[in-house]
């Protein structure tokens, strides 16, 4: 993309994205943060454009992507309100695209990508005001290896064509699915928490390996690398979860010892149960 992408908050997404998308030779990028020791390191591992300033990076960009936390969005919005809808501006002149007011130009020149967990695009279009171009995403903290998971959705006035871009964005750092705003609460669910399902999981089998008396060095290593194993097999293998279970599953065997075990204690039922309380907890943080 020959573009130019500000980054509205620094952290450890935004600095994977924007990763991601020097691998790929996207266009120019900018990103501002409050810190300005997070930013010169930025500057320093990737030469890219910071600033402290959210409205003048805005202001040349055709693509701003909403990184902050959820509880400095209203703050961020109001500084963007007066420079959405506004040519963007390589030299930093901002140039008004018509009279304020004018019907035909409520529309905003730049596409807006957040990655705020549980903020909803009516919001981020509420909070801007006009027809701010919003599409919402729900990306996962593997994609700071370039593995992540990431449903994106549209707001009312974004395009397919915008949501082209940011999926395009995305893909940068894992794989990207497309849906409805309203199945959010279930992807935050699934693959938004799911990494610490997997990390506890983890955790739980190193806990029981020392037990059994492997080191705990050995017992980390092998865990790590049984979880790290299965999901390349499974993302790779073409074969669903119940069958590469079977196959593993000899009858009268040691993994089928161990899987009546957790059925038998209602494994199914527990991680269901987990990912509803997930789900009606992000649902309360969206205000839904």
């Amino acid at each position: 993309m020959n573009k130019t992408i500000a980054f509205i908050g620094a952290g450890n997404m935004a600095e994977a994205l924007i990763r991601g998308l020097l691998e790929t030779k996207a266009g120019h990028i900018i990103a501002t943060d409050v810190r300005a020791e997070r930013l010169e390191q930025l500057r320093c591992a990737y030469n890219i454009e910071i600033s402290t300033d959210n409205a003048a990076a805005a202001a040349k960009a055709d693509i701003i992507v909403l990184a902050v936390k959820p509880q400095q969005m209203t703050n961020a919005l109001g500084g963007l309100k007066s420079v959405v809808g506004r040519v963007p501006s390589r030299g930093g002149i901002i140039e008004t695209r018509a009279a304020s007011g004018d019907a035909a130009y409520k529309k905003s020149s730049q596409l807006i990508v957040s990655i705020a967990a549980g903020v909803t695009t009516a919001r981020i279009e509420r909070e801007l005001g006009g027809e701010p171009r919003v599409v919402r995403s729900m990306p996962n903290t593997p994609a700071l290896v370039g593995a992540g998971a990431t449903a994106v959705c549209k707001g009312r006035f974004a395009t397919e064509a915008d949501l082209d871009t940011a999926e395009t964005i995305l893909k940068a750092v894992g794989i990207v699915v497309r849906t409805d705003e309203q199945h959010l609460d279930a992807v935050t669910a699934l693959s938004g928490s799911g990494p610490a399902y997997i990390f506890y999981m983890a955790e739980a089998m190193i806990a029981a390996g020392i037990e059994a008396g492997l080191p705990a060095d050995v017992a980390k290593r092998l865990a790590v690398q049984t979880v790290f194993g299965a999901g390349k097999l499974l993302a790779e293998s073409g074969e669903s979860p119940e069958q590469l279970r079977k196959k593993v599953t000899s009858p009268g065997g040691t993994t089928e010892a161990a899987l009546k075990v957790k059925m038998e204690r209602g494994f199914a039922k527990i991680v269901a149960d987990a990912m509803h309380a997930a789900a009606r907890r992000s649902r309360e943080l969206s205000g839904g």
